[in-house]
């Protein structure tokens, strides 16, 4: 009871945060961890996703009622992400995440410090026009951060939302409400894997689920009520989290 409530907790935790931010992984990964250390990592990972993918659900689904999205360019993102998220779970294997680790991390810095140095990086919302050159450039990056996600996974829904702003010069809530939506495809890619082969504790996973949904429901009520300013803020809070936490992980190993 103790185990459930414990993870329950933490699944609040980083449903909140995660429909903010994203960065929800952070939180909810290293719970189940601790709490089930004789759990294979696959399971953990799986039931993690089924989780998280709820609250992802729901995220989305607030902040689509408030936030309008440029379809034409969103839905190919997400579609890439989907395919590609396949293909990056297909090559952890042959792939050592020690030599990602100081790519991202370096990748984290360099988006801290621009975003830091461009005051006005988020804050406007003036989204380009839609046309075959910015559907490319949606597509890519849903690939690229798919493949990433299945990959590796710290820090998609950050990258996503400095991507989405960068190229198409959209602010931090719609980067969000964008970067919810091509997540949400990567999670229920890597759940086309896990659930067939039995890698998510569904006793965990359901009570786990709903907590996240009301922690995404809570974080995306904040989000947009504060604005794209306190998004920001948080934004460059988690960044600051996720360098230190692979920054701690790189030159401890």
């Amino acid at each position: 009871m103790f185990t459930l409530a414990f993870l329950c907790v933490f699944a609040f935790m980083a449903g909140l945060i995660d429909a903010a931010v994203g960065g929800g992984g952070l939180i909810q990964i290293p719970a189940l961890f601790n709490i089930l250390p004789n759990t294979s990592a696959a399971t953990l990972f799986g039931t993690n996703k089924f989780a998280s993918a709820v609250g992802t659900l729901s995220a989305a689904r607030s902040y689509l009622k408030r936030v309008k999205l440029p379809w034409r360019l969103v839905l190919p993102a997400a579609c890439a992400a989907f395919a590609m998220s396949f293909a990056g779970a297909a090559t952890v294997s042959f792939l050592p995440k020690d030599i990602l680790r100081p790519m991202v991390l370096l990748l984290l810095i360099v988006m801290a410090v621009y975003t830091l140095w461009k005051k006005d990086f988020g804050q406007l919302h003036k989204p380009v026009t839609i046309g075959r050159r910015e559907m490319l450039v949606g597509l890519l990056i849903g690939g690229a951060i798919g493949f990433y996600d299945g990959l590796f996974g710290p820090g998609t829904g950050s990258f996503l939302m400095f991507l989405f702003i960068r190229f198409f010069a959209f602010d931090f809530l719609h980067a969000s409400a964008a970067a919810k939506v091509v997540n949400l495809s990567t999670n229920a890619a890597a759940l086309l894997f896990f659930i067939p082969s039995g890698n998510v504790l569904f006793g965990f996973a359901l009570p786990m689920a709903v907590c996240n949904m009301a922690g995404a429901m809570v974080g995306t009520h904040i989000a947009l009520k504060k604005g794209a300013g306190f998004v920001r803020i948080l934004f460059l809070i988690l960044t600051s989290v996720l360098i230190s936490k692979l920054g701690w992980d790189t030159f401890n190993s």
